[in-house]
């Protein structure tokens, strides 16, 4: 994922717009995450499913004395177990409940060097986890025939308490619809519409100064985005490797709105290899 520039409502901010109010300002961050997951089918209507996620992070700033640096975090993420429970299954036609936790494995306590000192708590952003187990309801519906699928997944994220360092990450609702085509036995590809809402923080990690950097305000986190994600996924119906998935989907903004000063997301790319036995 690729964020590049900051925005406060609806509108982009330059830098030096920004450094009207904070002495630094983040310029981009990218992040990458590896998930490795599992899923195991107890019975015909529940499927248990874990998630284990690596992150890394690097953020680069410029202050308002013209200086330049960058900060890194990485790291394993917050462990996430979920069940599907079947609800409904005719026609073609399936509906999952989602049940899910997630337990706070990943750290909230990175350091890096800055030009306020060495060794310093970075701002939330930089974090890897949540710091809070939160909990992962949520409900699937799957429609298919010969030639495609479609569907549509509602997803939210409600924290739970506040983390050791005396905050929460907000809230997260999450709705999406995609339609896909098969083209051959091998190729298919996909159209995704995904809006994502989520609140600001609660509380506050008293190490952090708020007037100096927006990242390290908890009242400047929250936004609503709207992206548009265009998918290819490559089966294997025999051989060896059959039974096993490659699939690719670049996902694009449409529309955002950021309490910010807030860096904004440009793009993200999902890839991902899929083997069931």
């Amino acid at each position: 994922m690729n964020m590049d520039g900051n925005r406060d409502g609806t509108d982009s901010l330059s830098e030096s717009e920004v450094l009207q109010d904070f002495m630094v300002t983040p310029v981009d961050m990218t992040m990458e995450m590896h998930m490795f997951g599992a899923m195991y089918a107890v019975s015909d209507d529940v499927t248990l499913m874990a998630m284990v996620p690596y992150v890394s992070k690097e953020m680069e700033h410029l202050t308002r004395m013209g200086g330049r640096f960058t900060t890194n975090s990485e790291g394993f993420g917050d462990i996430k177990t979920t069940a599907l429970y079947k609800i409904h299954d005719r026609n073609k036609q399936r509906v999952h409940l989602n049940l899910g936790v997630s337990f706070p494995t990943g750290s909230i306590n990175e350091r890096d060097d800055t030009p306020a000192g060495d060794d310093v708590i970075l701002p939330y952003p930089m974090q890897i986890g949540s710091g809070t187990f939160d909990l992962l309801p949520g409900i699937t519906y799957l429609g298919q025939s010969e030639e495609g699928s479609w569907g549509a997944q509602a997803l939210t994220t409600l924290r739970l308490g506040k983390n050791d360092n005396g905050y929460r990450l907000g809230n997260k609702y999450q709705l999406s619809g995609w339609i896909a085509r098969n083209w051959t036995d091998w190729l298919g590809t996909s159209l995704r519409l995904t809006g994502t809402t989520w609140g600001d923080i609660d509380g506050a990690d008293d190490r952090l100064n708020p007037m100096m950097i927006p990242t390290a305000d908890p009242d400047r986190r929250s936004g609503t985005q709207v992206n548009v994600g265009f998918g290819v996924n490559l089966y294997a119906p025999k051989g060896n490797l059959q039974g096993s998935r490659l699939a690719m989907e670049f996902e694009l903004p449409i529309y955002r709105s950021l309490d910010g000063p807030q860096l904004e997301t440009d793009w993200q790319l999902t890839l991902g290899l899929q083997s069931s036995f």
